[in-house]
């Protein structure tokens, strides 16, 4: 099985984020939101920035800053990250539903 180079998931919240990233640029509140709707819970702000710090210092995501808020997306490397994300995805969960 073909593995991601550089994130090694544990749960879903990476794979989550970088997921979400890919539709838009968000703040890290904006992410807690959406995954956490998704989920049907609320993320804390402990769970959101640890995880950023992760990606970004693994070179998949970047922020820039407007005023006090970060603003995140995907950086190329996220983006080939997350295709081979969701491939394995793919080939882990086939033929569960």
């Amino acid at each position: 099985m073909e593995q991601p180079k550089h994130l090694k998931l544990k749960g879903f919240l990476a794979f989550r984020m970088l997921h979400e990233l890919q539709k838009k640029r968000q703040c890290g509140d904006e992410l807690a939101m959406a995954i956490g709707a998704r989920f049907g819970t609320k993320l804390t702000p402990g769970t959101i920035y640890p995880a950023l710090k992760f990606l970004r210092k693994k070179g998949l995501v970047s922020y820039k800053r407007f005023g006090r808020k970060k603003t995140y997306s995907l950086t190329e490397q996220g983006k080939d990250e997350l295709k081979l994300l969701k491939k394995s995805f793919r080939r882990i969960f086939s033929g569960f539903l």
